[in-house]
């Protein structure tokens, strides 16, 4: 175990540096472009020079990125270039309402697609072609529609959950959970119907191993071949479906949060990446590769713990 959890960091940390490296290129490969960008289309070229001197980017990039990567380490991603606010004291008023948005619909994801998963399969019939037509249909159907779909319904027709906004569980534990409502269900309710149909699949196919015509055999009850061994041959796929929902939820949550007007991570990345602030834009970037990578890690393990072959490998 202790060999898998070593090399699963090792992995991590390799794609982060590997990611935002590639990442640092392109965006400051730009040199005088991002100072323009700043600056104006009317500044001077001599103002120009004199700011790229100032910024460090007329240094060879590599010099640029080791010292991009030592701030990060000690918790310095620098300076946002339009506003000078620290890119750490911005991240850390906005990482939160991203984290609780995400874990929150996650939670739910998980619980449901369970739910849902488990009864199309062993009971099929109609549940099981409400599950299936679901899972199209939540594929099809992008979570903005939902979002505006969702506002239209709760917070204009009926007015029972606020339609923009953002309240802190530091002021009203009961506003923030009326502010995160819709954007949650916004990304849950395509991300379960097809976490549910994947959760389905890997549920049918255990149902049909050997195994559990053995243990039938042996006169174990049905509930008990559910959910002590089946549940738990098919927890691997499944932790699988929810690991890459992380990435998707992630992704979903910039339109959500710019729906709902919520002061998130994909907010702020949004008005960065408009704007050309690159030091915000990557570290935005390397909390969100952070999140997919920790979530990752934790799913592999808990893979590893459910199925013993994996830890071998």
């Amino acid at each position: 175990m202790y060999r898998v959890l070593l090399r699963k960091f090792l992995r991590a940390v390799t794609i982060l540096l590997v990611v935002s490296f590639t990442t640092y290129l392109l965006m400051y490969g730009k040199g005088p472009g991002i100072v323009r960008a700043v600056l104006g289309r009317e500044a001077q070229e001599a103002d120009i020079r004199r700011e790229v001197a100032r910024l460090g980017l007329d240094r060879p990039l590599l010099v640029q990125y080791g010292d991009w990567l030592q701030g990060l380490l000690t918790g310095d991603l620098g300076e946002s270039l339009f506003t000078g606010q620290s890119v750490t004291s911005l991240l850390a008023t906005r990482v939160p309402v991203t984290l609780a948005l995400v874990f929150l619909t996650l939670v739910m994801m998980a619980v449901l697609s369970v739910l849902l998963g488990v009864t199309a399969a062993v009971r099929g019939g109609w549940i099981d072609r409400v599950v299936q037509f679901l899972s199209v249909l939540g594929a099809a159907v992008p979570p903005f529609v939902i979002a505006i779909g969702l506002v239209f319904t709760f917070a204009i027709a009926v007015r029972v959950f606020p339609a923009t906004g953002y309240v802190s569980p530091d002021q009203s534990f009961g506003g923030w959970i009326a502010s995160v409502t819709l954007p949650t269900l916004a990304l849950l309710i395509g991300a379960v119907a097809g976490a549910a149909a994947q959760f389905r699949g890997a549920v049918i196919d255990t149902l049909s191993q050997d195994f559990v015509r053995t243990l039938r055999a042996r006169g174990i009850s049905e509930r008990e071949v559910v959910f002590r061994h089946v549940l738990r041959n098919a927890g691997g796929p499944g932790l699988m479906t929810l690991n890459l929902g992380v990435m998707t939820l992630l992704g979903g949550a910039v339109f959500i949060e710019q729906i709902f007007a919520l002061p998130g991570l994909g907010s702020a990345g949004l008005e960065a990446s408009l704007q050309g602030d690159v030091p915000v834009v990557m570290g935005i970037l390397v909390v969100a590769i952070a999140i997919v990578l920790v979530v990752n890690l934790f799913a592999d393990l808990a893979n590893a713990a459910l199925t013993p072959k994996v830890r071998t490998r």
